[in-house]
């Protein structure tokens, strides 16, 4: 089998081609609105056959943008019409126990990381989803279940709204300044985004953990995503980063529907 897993977030999408269990390619494209279903399908083609020199014969997706997944299930339809198809929303076996308040609400890429943490790490777990347009933490109990969550701006989408209504501030190379204080404009941008993000992750982290009235040293905290290694290098409760987390959780959605 060679699986096509699609994770497709605002701003960046991350494709990974799976020989049974094993993630043998991976790649990241902009999630552009404006692509079509063709263009998709030449995108995806043109990164799988001319790395992998593979044939795609099952494709498992989430999606949170909701017009590109539409051009999605119109390349799925007219390109892979007989292939195994999942896309992770009603009516697709995930086997997560949703807890919250309104189960329809939550994210396909977070429940998606919430089966993959249950799976490899166990739980209690807590997932850090680091991106460009948000920071999502969720949380898993001890069997499995998602118990929801927190959203928090995300690093880039921050730094692009500091540069566009500070009038005396740049955009800036998000990398570690010489210290904590700032000894010009560009390292107190570095510092505050740095440490203040890190500071951020480490605080929403313990509260969660206080609030499950778990032992931190049995929670396994994830860090997924297009995470800049600056900013994780600075966090003291990240246990394990796993960059292809929703990836790996797609191929467990695919065995859950198809195997």
């Amino acid at each position: 089998m060679s699986l096509l897993a699609l994770d497709i977030s605002n701003s960046h999408t991350t494709l990974g081609i799976f020989k049974d269990e094993e993630l043998t390619a991976h790649w990241t494209v902009a999630s552009d609105i404006r692509r079509t279903s063709d263009e998709w399908y030449l995108v995806l083609q043109g990164l799988v056959t001319r790395t992998t020199l593979a044939e795609v014969t099952a494709v498992s997706v989430c999606c949170t943008v909701p017009s590109i997944q539409v051009e999605i299930r119109e390349m799925i339809d007219r390109y892979y019409a007989k292939a195994p198809v999942s896309i992770v929303g009603p009516g697709v076996k995930t086997g997560v126990p949703i807890n919250t308040d309104n189960p329809k609400e939550v994210g396909a890429d977070r429940i998606v990381n919430a089966l993959a943490v249950a799976e490899l790490y166990g739980g209690p777990a807590i997932v850090v989803d680091m991106n460009g347009t948000a920071t999502i933490f969720d949380v898993v109990d001890e069997k499995g279940a998602y118990l929801g969550g927190a959203i928090a701006p995300g690093v880039e989408i921050s730094l692009e709204a500091l540069a566009r209504r500070g009038a005396q501030l740049r955009s800036v190379e998000l990398a570690m300044p010489r210290g904590v204080i700032g000894k010009n404009t560009v390292e107190a941008l570095q510092s505050g985004v740095v440490y203040g993000f890190a500071g951020q992750v480490d605080g929403i982290v313990h509260r969660m953990i206080e609030a499950m009235g778990a032992d931190p040293d049995h929670v396994s905290v994830v860090v997924t995503g297009t995470y800049p290694e600056a900013v994780v290098d600075q966090c003291e409760t990240i246990t394990a980063r796993d960059p292809f987390l929703t990836l790996t959780g797609l191929r467990l959605v695919h065995e859950k529907n198809h195997d």
